[in-house]
């Protein structure tokens, strides 16, 4: 299996513009990889480029998986971490916005205010 592409620089603008949007404000996103389990049959781990940013108490994770192939989470500590309930996405604008509003959405059930630290 050939390696996954790195993030090009169309896509960390798509990502840093996305969640500059939902902030209000630039956010730093950094660059890291991540090895995941990509065939659940398999015991293989891939290593995946990843981006990460943390904003609000809340940590995100976007995986590039394959080319033009996406996976994302938050989370607020190892033990609650939340995927958006769609395996994979095929456009990354799509992915980042996804994660941003299942985010927002689960703040507000929590009832968290912008300036709140996450209840444990």
């Amino acid at each position: 299996m050939k390696p996954i592409p790195d993030f090009t620089d169309t896509e960390l603008w798509v990502a840093r513009t996305t969640v500059r949007e939902r902030y209000g404000k630039s956010v730093p996103i950094e660059l890291a990889d991540s090895e995941l389990r990509l065939d659940p049959e398999s015991t293989t781990l891939t290593v995946c480029p990843t981006l990460f940013w943390t904003e609000r108490g809340t940590s995100f994770v976007i995986f590039k998986i394959d080319e033009s192939r996406y996976k994302c989470q938050f989370f607020y500590s190892a033990n609650e971490q939340y995927g958006t309930g769609r395996d994979v996405y095929d456009d990354l604008g799509e992915c980042v916005t996804h994660v941003l509003q299942l985010q927002a959405d689960h703040e507000r059930q929590r009832g968290l205010s912008a300036d709140s630290p996450p209840r444990h």
